[in-house]
């Protein structure tokens, strides 16, 4: 690995650090981190997944996101939204996900939050792309990406007046980062050009 977080693959693909030898981590840092999205179903799928994350490391839940996909009928805000006390207790029985009373409860309570938002903005993105990044300098190093920021803070302090849980800023900054609201690709990361020209 360079000194910047830069490390060379043995594929020859120079990419971030975080992205090690995984294959599977390797292609969500390829193909997925970082790419804008705008689809409702995925954008909630991730807030969710990154509250679920919390405390815990991404590959873990990025092993278990079939098995989540599962469990929450893909995302499906209406569906998830509808979800009651037995599909809590079918979930805490299901070993494939994360048993987490409270992350769980809080994915149905957000889902019908979700909702909210999307009748009241048009859709979920509208509403989370009002929160994008302004533009700044290209990341070099690993120094020099935060974890959280002005806006991430702001978008998470507004979801919890809302009645959101498990959206702190760091969880809403990872998700930003995930989800294209912000391009941390580090400078030499050769995907980073690849998500600047759909910014």
């Amino acid at each position: 690995m360079t000194e910047t977080g830069i490390l060379i693959g043995d594929d020859g693909t120079a990419r971030c650090w975080w992205a090690g030898s995984d294959p599977l981590y390797r292609s969500y840092h390829d193909v997925e981190w970082g790419f804008p999205v705008r689809d409702d179903t995925r954008l909630f799928e991730k807030l969710c997944l990154e509250g679920f994350q919390a405390g815990l490391a991404w590959i873990t839940i990025l092993r278990k996101r079939e098995n989540f996909r599962a469990a929450f009928a893909g995302f499906d805000m209406p569906t998830v939204a509808s979800f009651g006390t037995d599909d809590v207790e079918r979930l805490l029985g299901d070993a494939g996900i994360v048993r987490h009373r409270g992350k769980i409860e809080s994915t149905i309570n957000n889902a019908a939050l979700a909702l909210d938002l999307a009748e009241e903005f048009g859709s979920l993105s509208d509403y989370v792309w009002q929160h994008a990044e302004p533009p700044r300098p290209v990341p070099v190093s690993m120094e020099d990406l935060p974890s959280k920021t002005d806006v991430s803070t702001a978008l998470s302090k507004d979801l919890k007046k809302r009645g959101w849980s498990f959206v702190g800023p760091t969880t809403v900054y990872a998700f930003m980062q995930a989800m294209g609201l912000v391009n941390d690709h580090l400078m030499g990361c050769e995907i980073r050009d690849a998500v600047e020209a759909l910014g």
